[in-house]
């Protein structure tokens, strides 16, 4: 079976911890290295891998897939470069910092017939994709509204510059925004219209750091929030349906063992504590049912599982750049309400 070989942008913590440990643990990935600008550290992880110098002795090399996790400013031009160079890209969220961008990134993969996938990692957690399973089997009638959360306790800015300097990809609207806006998109279809409140709340800080969207759908209205000063924890999926509730806390663990270097594996990965278990209050059989339910297992593997399939027997990216362009959409409309204080409609 065909082996695809695959090149990282950057080996920080994206890198080590979200994409090069799935890429090794795929047996039908070769990781071929990272370009590093001025620490070289990929190479005490994997041995036998290349640390690049530049991006155009990258794209010179035997690569087939090339992930895009540099900073969000940063991925229209490389992921250009990428395509262009006749290489798949797999890009980090946000994909772009505009829905334009997105949108011409899209129409030059498809012109050149190259697959191009987003990483939206978030549908792949355990928490999401019980609440998802819940929704599926119509265990709460038809969904009347529904809030995702993504909430930190974090009033420091961060160390890293391109995260809190005025930027085109700055701030928490295209940092934590993505994951859940695409997972309501993922969940519910494109909305029709977006309200939305953006903030600052942090002392000094430059970027926007506070965000409530507000989707709107003929039949039901889905809530987005994110922000850095909710220091007691509130459901982060709350869904409520004609015939009953699910509540679930964030609950996934996979980012917090990663980050310890453990690797990932096929079998017994992701399992949240019990503790963490979602409440489901709904009818079932006519009779009313109130308690938790077991979370499924969350894994990253299944993202980059499903792109290796994409690549090889040419089916849809496991996130298409048409999805990706929708959460884009939605990003830029939510700028634009913010700022005029209006609905602003999508369809």
């Amino acid at each position: 079976m065909q082996k695809i070989k695959a090149a990282l942008l950057s080996y920080g913590l994206s890198g080590k911890v979200f994409h090069a440990p799935f890429l090794e643990l795929h047996p039908r990935f070769e990781l071929t290295g990272s370009w590093e600008r001025s620490k070289k550290l990929i190479q005490q992880d994997y041995p036998n891998v290349k640390s690049y110098t530049s991006l155009e002795e990258l794209l010179q090399d035997d690569v087939d897939l090339v992930v895009v996790n540099t900073p969000v400013e940063t991925h229209y031009e490389y992921a250009k470069k990428v395509l262009e160079a006749g290489k798949h890209a797999l890009v980090e969220k946000a994909f772009t910092t505009t829905a334009a961008e997105a949108e011409a990134l899209r129409d030059l993969a498809k012109a050149k017939g190259l697959k191009l996938c987003v990483y939206q990692n978030r549908r792949w957690d355990s928490d999401f994709k019980t609440v998802k399973e819940v929704v599926d089997e119509n265990l709460l009638g038809d969904i009347v509204e529904a809030e995702f959360r993504f909430d930190r306790y974090n009033p420091n800015l961060s160390p890293k510059a391109h995260k809190e300097t005025q930027n085109a990809g700055a701030g928490v609207l295209k940092d934590l925004g993505p994951h859940i806006i695409d997972q309501a998109v993922h969940l519910f279809g494109y909305p029709d219209s977006v309200f939305a409140d953006i903030r600052i709340t942090r002392n000094n800080s430059l970027v926007d750091d506070l965000i409530d969207i507000l989707l709107y759908y003929p039949d039901k209205r889905v809530k987005i929030r994110a922000g850095f000063f909710f220091r007691e924890a509130v459901p982060s999926y709350a869904v409520h349906g004609t015939k009953g509730s699910f509540l679930k806390s964030r609950g996934d663990i996979q980012e917090d063992v990663l980050r310890t270097g453990q690797k990932p594996t096929l079998e017994g990965w992701g399992i949240e504590p019990e503790e963490k278990a979602g409440i489901l209050h709904t009818e079932k059989n006519g009779e009313v049912f109130r308690g938790h339910i077991p979370t499924r297992p969350g894994n990253y593997y299944g993202l980059f599982d499903a792109l290796y399939h994409s690549i090889t027997e040419d089916k849809p990216e496991p996130v298409t750049a048409d999805e990706a362009l929708q959460v884009m959409k939605i990003i830029d409309a939510a700028l634009l309400s913010s700022k005029e204080k209006k609905v602003i409609q999508l369809k």
